[in-house]
């Protein structure tokens, strides 16, 4: 039995946007490259996001932050999306979304690098 993933509609514009901006570009530009064309791609895609919302991070019962992080990108408020210009991704990219994905208290994101010959994403899930 096939099940649909979750915000499949949004996801499947922002990794089509990213194929884009990487079939033009190509690798070896820095971060922000990608983050802005990226941007321009999902306005195309009719998507609302916000780009590079600090959050608080929480460390226990402390009522203070110990500290804030910035995800490049929430897409419609529910999908954070985390790029990378890297040659190749590696597990604690991986962890660093989760993370992210805890903090933003959002259950879908997608971690995509720009950085390899070809275009690399992974989808994932936070499940509590």
């Amino acid at each position: 039995m096939l099940t649909e993933l979750k915000y499949k509609d949004i996801t499947e514009k922002i990794i089509g946007g990213a194929f884009e901006v990487h079939k033009f570009l190509g690798n070896g530009f820095q971060e922000v490259i990608y983050q802005r064309a990226l941007a321009y791609e999902m306005s195309l895609a009719g998507l609302a996001f916000a780009r590079e919302i600090e959050q608080d991070i929480y460390y226990k019962d402390l009522p203070e932050p110990i500290g804030t992080r910035r995800a490049d990108f929430v897409v419609e408020g529910k999908v954070l999306v985390e790029l990378k210009a890297l040659v190749q991704l590696e597990d604690v990219h991986v962890a660093q979304v989760l993370n992210y994905l805890r903090a933003y208290k959002l259950e879908v994101g997608l971690l995509i690098n720009f950085g390899a010959k070809s275009l690399e994403f992974r989808r994932l899930i936070l499940t509590q």
